[in-house]
């Protein structure tokens, strides 16, 4: 049996060292096992209105976004449905009826 801690996000007990980090084989989150839950930071994703964004929450396009590669733009007043929160530059991932799979900036939506 393993001495490793689980997985504080999918609670997989497949876990190995690297550095002083450990990560997890099944989900691929790292972690520090000294540091604990209470100084782990969680992200805090926000609309142009300063509202807190969640996984799966439907949000509306504020501002018509031009799409490379596409004839036609995101109007003004797209719904879009079931959004999932990512770290990077563009933050949420999403799919637009019309357009496909695609990646929107938080500063350009509200909560809706």
């Amino acid at each position: 049996m393993s001495d490793t801690p689980p997985c504080p996000q999918c609670q997989s007990e497949y876990a190995y060292e690297d550095g002083e980090f450990l990560v997890c084989t099944e989900c691929d989150h790292r972690w520090n096992p000294g540091a604990g839950p209470a100084t782990e930071e969680k992200k805090v994703w926000r609309d142009a209105f300063g509202n807190e964004l969640k996984d799966g929450d439907t949000v509306q396009v504020i501002k018509d976004l031009k799409v490379k590669g596409a004839s036609s733009s995101v109007k003004v007043g797209t719904k879009v449905k079931n959004i999932r929160l990512v770290d990077g530059d563009h933050d949420i991932d999403c799919r637009i009826d019309g357009f496909g799979a695609m990646k929107l900036k938080s500063e350009f939506v509200k909560k809706a």
